[in-house]
């Protein structure tokens, strides 16, 4: 039979995260275990115990959707959360990773947005593709070997990253929550697996985001960089997902005059 660990790991973190006055169920003191027992979450789903243990070891052979939405609306999930258990849960097959040839003519867009900075990632947030603007408020991609052009590589070995982003800790949770999400889409990739394998081995904070079993999708979102020779600067983060090519094309908009003054200032200046 086929198991799948990753997916009782995720119930289970979900499951110890809910609190049981949060869904109607009494408080009882000295609980032994964080969040909610399984066979609370087996009632709340209206599901027996039996089916929801084995749902939680992995051993559940193809649980249907209806399942899968009372499960995740037993354990109070996001949109992203839900996501990430159907993926899980049944991952769809895949013939290989996506190429990583950025097609021509979006190199050409994102290259025409002269005080725009934007990035091409893949699905593990490898940089593809960037525009000078890019390089200079971000880092020297020019200047860096191809393996070394990752967004989660920049945000936890590159110690000029802690200082650069304003608010390094959610951004960094928030790359780490990106790649949980990936790594159901893409079980079986291998570049996947050495990257999260080097992540976990080179830096105690990425462990530590890993284990909590979080998820998300990229999204909009303000975005402010402390820059070593700029200064403060705000931006407007967008993200495009394009699931023909497996890539998402991210944009940093000025948020507002004085970023967009200070930022010409700078590309005139590294020009």
């Amino acid at each position: 039979m086929t198991t799948r660990p990753q997916l009782g790991e995720f119930l289970q973190s979900r499951r110890a995260r809910v609190r049981p006055e949060e869904v109607g169920l009494p408080a009882v003191p000295d609980r032994r275990v964080a969040g909610l027992r399984r066979e609370e979450v087996a009632m709340l789903a209206n599901v027996s115990m039996d089916y929801y243990i084995r749902l939680e070891q992995g051993r559940a052979a193809n649980p249907s959707a209806v399942v899968l939405k009372a499960v995740a609306d037993a354990l109070r999930m996001s949109e992203d959360e839900r996501n990430h258990l159907l993926s899980l849960a049944s991952p769809a097959p895949r013939t290989g990773p996506a190429p990583v040839v950025v097609r021509p003519a979006l190199a050409a867009m994102i290259e025409s947005l002269r005080e725009v900075p934007a990035l091409v990632l893949d699905r593990l947030s490898n940089v593809l593709a960037w525009n000078p603007a890019a390089d200079a408020l971000i880092a020297d991609f020019d200047a860096m070997e191809p393996a070394e052009r990752n967004l989660a590589r920049h945000y936890f070995l590159d110690r000029s990253a802690r200082t650069l982003y304003d608010n390094w800790e959610l951004v960094a949770k928030d790359a780490v929550a990106q790649l949980r999400r990936a790594s159901a889409e893409y079980a079986d990739d291998p570049e996947l697996a050495e990257l999260v394998g080097e992540l976990l081995a080179r830096s105690a904070d990425f462990t530590a985001y890993w284990n909590t079993q979080d998820v998300s999708s990229r999204s909009h979102c303000p975005k402010v960089l402390n820059h070593p020779t700029a200064g403060r600067l705000v931006f407007s983060l967008e993200s495009l997902e394009l699931p023909g090519d497996d890539q998402t094309v991210v944009t940093y908009t000025p948020a507002d005059p004085a970023t967009k003054y200070t930022l010409r200032n700078l590309l005139t200046q590294t020009a």
